[in-house]
């Protein structure tokens, strides 16, 4: 009897093996469908330089820098009918980022606590939870848009309800003028700093009057975020000399008030130093002069965007929450945790790592959402470069790629940032 040693010859290549064999089938299917993609956006690009139309024109980006001719309502920057098409583009490209950031963080919020507040041991309040995750998401979002919309003009009282020595609204505070118009805001502004200041002197003397001498510079804005970047670093560093402590000792030093005095003090110091002043609107003539007004479209657009998704956020909560063994709330408990102690320590800081990830797509969604800004009159990108400019300089095609690019680009930032995050929060292995 013969007796074979060694390891097994291995059988050669073979073109039949590129679908037979589990080692090369994947490549094979990831190659061909590489080169259709390759195939497809060939054919696109062919298929563009072969249009007549393109090729009387061809593509060309230089409408960017001719004067832009109409308005916008919303102005984050300074903005003026003769500014360029990509000022105005870049003015809507703020608003949609304003609007997309403030419904994050709404939506955040409201998803958080319906999320928790569904698996409420209160039977009222965790079926009054329901209705609103069952309704909100159930009817599609432009329609909310526009009851807020609908509710915002009809409801809040107009700018002459707050005339006369006994007006029928009065301004929250004495701060804050709520109209069917918008929300008007004080403004703050600096007197010191960098940048120019107006040659012509507050009226009647008063140097505290709203622009008499303010500083037209918004480079005194990044010192207050540098200070507040500071800061954060500063706080961070307390915690993990508060944590090396702790690992040392078993015992966590009291680190509450250097954390409160580190945001605070170089904050405070900053903005008395730059000289702070708040423009108060007033009521003069028909209207609120002064101050920062957030125009009903803005509010519709928020509000209805951050309910909406918030909806969604609440399931995505709900399912990470009820994710984590019920054995870390027990054992928690039997520690004599307190329930809400119980869900801050224990609960949602391991239901994070199932939460984040599909966190992440709803807050692509909030941004892509807000390109139906335009059925509000809210000026946002789609509404300024991929409307009103497109219309007027008919680049039709050069408009469409760089509203892609902004698109993409704000999607592919904040799924950077999150995913990040989701790294820093997800559990390491040893």
């Amino acid at each position: 009897m013969t007796t074979m040693t060694g390891p097994p010859r291995a059988d050669g290549f073979r073109i039949g093996k590129l679908l037979t064999d589990t080692r090369y089938r994947s490549y094979t299917f990831q190659a061909i469908a590489v080169v259709l993609l390759i195939v497809f956006f060939g054919w696109l690009v062919s298929n563009a330089i072969r249009n007549p139309v393109l090729q009387q024109s061809g593509i060309d980006f230089g409408f960017l820098s001719e004067p832009a001719g109409y308005e916008i309502s919303q102005q984050p920057i300074p903005y003026t009918p003769q500014s360029s098409h990509l000022r105005a583009a870049v003015i809507g490209a703020i608003n949609t980022l304003i609007v997309a950031l403030l419904a994050c963080v709404t939506a955040t919020v409201l998803g958080v606590i319906a999320g928790i507040l569904r698996l409420s041991n209160n039977w009222v309040i965790r079926k009054l939870m329901s209705v609103y995750v069952e309704i909100f998401r159930n009817i599609p979002v432009l329609i909310w848009i526009l009851i807020f919309m609908t509710l915002s003009v009809n409801v809040f009282p107009p700018p002459s309800a707050f005339r006369g020595d006994d007006p029928d609204a009065t301004p929250v505070l004495g701060l804050m003028a709520v109209t069917n118009r918008g929300i008007y805001f004080p403004r703050p502004y600096f007197t010191n700093g960098i940048g120019q200041v107006p040659d012509a002197p507050a009226a009647d003397g008063d140097d505290t009057a709203p622009g008499a001498q303010e500083v037209a510079s918004s480079a005194n804005w990044l010192i207050v975020l540098a200070v507040l970047a500071g800061s954060f670093f500063a706080v961070r560093a307390v915690n993990n000399w508060a944590t090396v402590r702790q690992n040392a000792t078993g015992v966590r030093p009291t680190t509450w008030w250097m954390t409160l005095a580190l945001w605070v003090v170089p904050l405070a110091l900053t903005l008395f130093l730059l000289g702070l002043r708040w423009d108060v609107p007033e009521l003069r003539g028909f209207n609120f002069q002064g101050g920062i007004l957030a125009r009903n479209s803005l509010i519709a657009l928020w509000f209805a965007l951050s309910v909406y998704t918030g909806a969604f956020i609440a399931e995505n909560v709900r399912a990470g929450i009820l994710a984590i063994s019920s054995g870390q709330t027990e054992a928690a408990a039997a520690l004599g945790l307190r329930p809400r102690r119980i869900m801050g320590l224990v609960v949602l800081p391991q239901a994070l790592r199932i939460i984040i990830p599909p966190l992440i797509s709803q807050y692509l969604n909030i941004t892509k959402n807000t390109s139906l800004a335009i059925v509000v009159g809210y000026m946002d990108l789609t509404a300024t470069l991929g409307g009103i400019t497109l219309n007027q300089t008919g680049r039709a095609l050069e408009c469409i790629l760089l509203l892609m690019a902004f698109y993409l680009t704000f999607s592919l930032v904040i799924s950077a940032v999150m995913n990040a995050y989701n790294a820093s929060v997800a559990l390491k292995e040893r």
